[in-house]
């Protein structure tokens, strides 16, 4: 039986932390925009934070990618293949940001058949092939905690489990979360200082 979530205290050296968040901050801060919805609607009132997008090239990310596989390995066991969209995301929530309950995968993000009984057409139908062997979904999520927890206050990741009971993730700079990209979550408000993490998600064929 799997765990919904995993996560790994990494016991990275500060100095470690401090150089990625440093490089973060020097690289891709101006590049901070309003973090929309999948699908890439802006609603402050659903998610209200800035982000910025780190390319899958960057060194942290195969860094990240051994724990991603290691907990894959070691608990979900999932048909993995990459970072979706080959990036991660750099976000920031300052004071009275959050993200309300949501998840990150789910079939109102995945391709709709058109071809269905009598309906379509050829070309319809060569759609309905291409995504049906071809398309990738979100399976894993994950974050790596950058703030230190005294930064701020508020801004805890909340996870929900199959019983609608939900808990709270670890705070210690340095974590990586990992859990089920179709496990409701949220962030709750900031009500002090700065929370920054970097999270992404991994994709592979869809559910079969």
């Amino acid at each position: 039986m799997a765990y919904q979530s995993v996560w790994y205290y990494t016991g990275l050296p500060e100095k470690v932390v401090d150089l990625i968040e440093e490089d973060l901050t020097e690289n891709f801060d101006p590049q901070m925009q309003d973090s929309r919805l999948m699908g890439d609607s802006l609603n402050k009132d659903k998610r209200n934070s800035q982000n910025a997008w780190i390319p899958s090239d960057h060194w942290v990310c195969g860094f990240l990618w051994h724990y991603i596989c290691r907990a894959n390995r070691e608990n979900f066991l999932y048909d993995l293949r990459s970072l979706d969209g080959e990036n991660l995301q750099y976000t920031r929530y300052e004071v009275g940001q959050f993200y309300k309950w949501h998840n990150d995968a789910g079939l109102a993000g995945q391709y709709k058949p058109v071809a269905v009984g009598n309906r379509g057409n050829g070309q319809d139908n060569v759609d309905d092939f291409i995504n049906e062997n071809c398309e990738m979904v979100r399976k894993l999520s994950f974050a790596l905690q950058l703030s230190d927890p005294d930064d701020y206050e508020g801004g805890n990741v909340q996870l929900m489990d199959e019983g609608s009971k939900s808990y709270i993730c670890p705070r210690q700079r340095g974590t990586i979360i990992l859990f089920d990209s179709r496990t409701q979550h949220r962030v709750l408000p900031v009500t002090k200082g700065v929370r920054k993490s970097l999270v992404g998600w991994t994709v592979g064929p869809r559910w079969k």
